[in-house]
């Protein structure tokens, strides 16, 4: 059985949460490449490097087992999708110079999954739970106020992601092959689309130089290592370590943003992550007093 907390379980976690953080200099590196280009590079590697990974590991069989459940079938569809729409708006984001605004989507993240378990699995928000998603309610408030305009880049991206893991949670499907099939759903059109635009010589892989192309095919191990170091970590992790270091990822996508790219950050923005900065303060600390009151979770 996993040591729970154990040096490994703390290493895989801070290489998945600091490697997708990091992402937005990945993509920033890509900009000469069209969003939905790079977007099917992703799709179409990490479905190549899946399928890869799951024969080495011998898990074949597991992974077409999987479609003999129609609702899982359905479900990961469904969840194929989502992430397809997630990915390309993150890359868009990240290269139309809205990084701060992105990573706000990320830290509104967890808020939106309490929401969601109140609605589909009837979970009752505790009162800090409350607390908190009306400081997020507040955050987004004072940005409309401010700047005339929903900060929809960040709410597409919680609400995509948090509905992506609603829909994961409603599956039995282990993660390697669930990736697999997901990235398959757009994948394949992906791998078509490309191979379109390298017949016609229109596309960027083999026409913007070496380092583009090797960025471009590394995209699907830059998708898939951080995916199965997560997974590798969450098992051997409690979850109030897990809840606390997922925030490492908008933290350095924000650091990103306000200090290497050099994007606003005004007095009303300011305002906006200080509520939403709270709002996560306060479920953090719910979490943590939650699981310490759950055998089994303490030391």
């Amino acid at each position: 059985m996993p040591v729970p907390n154990s040096l490994a379980g703390v290493l895989a976690a801070l290489f998945a949460f600091v490697s997708w953080g990091l992402l937005p200099i990945y993509w920033k590196a890509l900009a000469d490449v069209p969003p939905i280009e790079i977007l099917c590079h992703r799709l179409f590697w990490s479905l190549l490097v899946a399928g890869a990974a799951l024969a080495v590991m011998g898990r074949i069989r597991e992974a077409g087992r999987v479609l003999a459940r129609r609702r899982d079938v359905l479900l990961m569809a469904s969840c194929g999708l989502l992430l397809g729409v997630n990915w390309y708006l993150f890359i868009d984001a990240v290269n139309s110079g809205h990084v701060v605004e992105a990573s706000l989507g990320y830290f509104i993240n967890p808020l939106v999954n309490m929401v969601l378990g109140a609605i589909f699995f009837r979970e009752r928000l505790s009162r800090l739970q409350a607390v908190a998603v009306a400081m997020a309610v507040i955050g987004v408030g004072i940005s409309v106020a401010a700047h005339g305009r929903f900060p929809w880049i960040a709410l597409a991206l919680a609400s995509t992601f948090g509905v992506y893991g609603l829909l994961r949670k409603l599956m039995r499907v282990e993660s390697l092959p669930g990736l697999f099939f997901e990235t398959a759903v757009l994948g394949i059109p992906a791998g078509v689309y490309l191979w379109n635009l390298y017949a016609d010589g229109a596309g960027a892989l083999g026409r913007l130089g070496p380092v583009t192309d090797t960025l471009l095919v590394a995209a699907g191990v830059v998708t898939a290592a951080p995916l199965l170091a997560f997974a590798y970590a969450a098992r051997r992790l409690r979850l109030t370590t897990v809840g606390i270091l997922q925030y490492l990822a908008p933290t350095c996508m924000f650091l990103l943003g306000v200090l290497v790219y050099g994007e606003s950050f005004d007095p009303a923005r300011a305002a906006t992550f200080g509520c939403i900065w709270a709002g996560v303060a306060v479920y953090t600390a719910d979490a943590v007093m939650t699981l310490r009151r759950v055998p089994g979770q303490r030391g």
